[in-house]
């Protein structure tokens, strides 16, 4: 059996995925050899950043098992891979800690003015000016999985209202006020302080936040994505801003990465800007290897698989219960 790695382990991590597998070979195949390694794989772990010849890999007929190493799965779920009978399970909830923090920074940073003070400092302007309030908000997130289902018990620490949207809007946790069909996403917009996106990137879900979508959120709303740039359409989010309509937004991630010099988020107003760092971590590659061997474990045992994903959705129907 060869089980082929395209995530940042160190030796440490090898051999730990080494002794849940007793004589599997473990390869460290990294960005550079990943599209030749898949070739003659049994098992994949990894997130690819470059091209992957999946059309010969699925044709191969070897490869039986990804685990992607990130909660979104557009890296993967190509098209000759969601027509094969590939399983495919994903690492929603491995992060979702960290993805919380840096939401968290992102949300209370706009609301409370931080890219309009940083502005007045590169002028020397020391000038109050008007903040909003995270406690007592009304905040919409979109996507309950294992990210927004963590952002959420976080949220809820500051008396907030939380309205979310999710493809199944079951098993609503009590802290969240109410949990809509994803179709249902116009009815709560115009009562959100802010808008959260935690939702996959798919065909669905591709350029959901539209002009027409962020007119529905009342003016001084605040939106932070740090699902897939892609989710929203970047000209119309910097319209909102320079219109002054949205008082702020926070994006941890972007339709193209990294962003061009000649994207017009640069320059826009009232907007924080990260580059795709939120589930950046000192222990994330100790806690996806475990998330992985423990996944292992049980594909070896013939146990079902945490976070298998449906296809055809992009995302995994029941998550981790780790």
């Amino acid at each position: 059996m060869r089980i082929i790695l395209c995530y940042p382990v160190e030796p440490r991590h090898v051999e730990q995925i080494e002794r849940a597998a007793p004589g599997a070979e473990v390869v460290d195949a990294g960005q550079e050899r990943i599209a030749q390694e898949l070739l003659d794989a049994d098992i994949y772990c990894g997130h690819a950043k470059v091209p992957v010849p999946w059309d010969d890999v699925v044709k191969q007929g070897r490869l039986r098992w990804i685990q992607s190493s990130a909660a979104g799965m557009d890296h993967c779920l190509v098209p000759p891979v969601v027509r094969s009978d590939l399983v495919v399970t994903s690492a929603s909830g491995v992060l979702a800690n960290q993805v919380a923090d840096h939401t968290m920074a992102l949300l209370a940073g706009c609301l409370r003015s931080l890219p309009r003070f940083d502005r007045a400092r590169q002028k020397r302007e020391f000038i109050r000016r008007p903040t909003r309030d995270l406690h007592g908000a009304t905040l919409g997130i979109v996507g309950l999985g294992g990210n927004g289902r963590r952002l959420a018990q976080v949220l809820s620490s500051f008396q907030t209202t939380l309205l979310a949207t999710d493809w199944f809007p079951t098993d609503k946790p009590a802290h969240v006020a109410e949990l809509l069909a994803a179709d249902q996403l116009d009815s709560i917009l115009p009562r959100l302080d802010a808008l959260i996106l935690c939702a996959p990137l798919t065909e669905a879900t591709r350029g959901m936040i539209d002009a027409r979508r962020l007119a529905l959120l009342p003016p001084g709303a605040v939106l932070v994505n740090v699902a897939r740039g892609p989710l929203v359409v970047e000209e119309a989010l910097v319209g909102a801003l320079e219109s002054g309509h949205l008082w702020g937004a926070g994006l941890d991630v972007t339709e193209e990465e990294p962003l061009p010099n000649e994207s017009p988020l640069w320059d826009a107003p009232h907007l924080i800007l990260t580059p795709h760092v939120g589930g950046q971590s000192a222990s994330r590659i100790d806690e996806m290897t475990h998330f992985f061997c423990d996944n292992l474990r049980r594909y070896l045992a013939g146990e079902p698989l945490q976070n298998v994903v449906d296809k055809r959705l992009g995302f995994p129907i029941r998550l981790s219960d780790s």
